[in-house]
């Protein structure tokens, strides 16, 4: 049976971070971006001849806002974790730590995050294929 494909766009929130291994760059330091993320899906059609069923994807764009819209998201070996987890702890920030940072981290986190929740959603009989973040248009 032939495979199929269908991409959504989703807005994942205003997210700032902190590449500290970027200490030749202004990145070094916390900065934002308004995410989006564009995935792609692929399967064999429905009933409905849909890939995916779109409507079924607030619980996805929730769970991915949860984790970018409105926080801070560091590496967890960055050196400065302790100062950071004080922040948090006192309510000046809404602290995520992750693997690492940066768009392809970014990607990577949505694309285990989208797959497994596509996967359950269809019972298997789609995945992702393919996950595109970006920051801005220039970007």
């Amino acid at each position: 049976m032939s495979k199929y494909t269908s991409t959504k766009i989703i807005e994942l929130g205003s997210c700032a971070f902190r590449q500290w291994r970027a200490v030749d760059t202004h990145c070094k330091y916390v900065h934002g971006y308004q995410l989006k993320a564009k995935f792609s899906f692929e399967g064999k059609l429905d009933d409905r001849n849909w890939v995916v069923n779109f409507g079924g994807l607030k619980d996805l764009k929730a769970k991915l806002q949860q984790q970018f819209d409105h926080t801070l998201c560091i590496a967890a070996d960055d050196p400065e974790i302790q100062l950071f987890q004080k922040l948090h702890e006192a309510g000046a920030c809404d602290l995520r730590i992750m693997s690492g940072v940066g768009i392809e981290k970014t990607a990577e986190f949505c694309f285990y995050v989208a797959n497994e929740y596509i996967q359950e959603l269809t019972h298997g009989r789609c995945k992702v294929s393919k996950v595109e973040v970006w920051e801005h248009d220039s970007n």
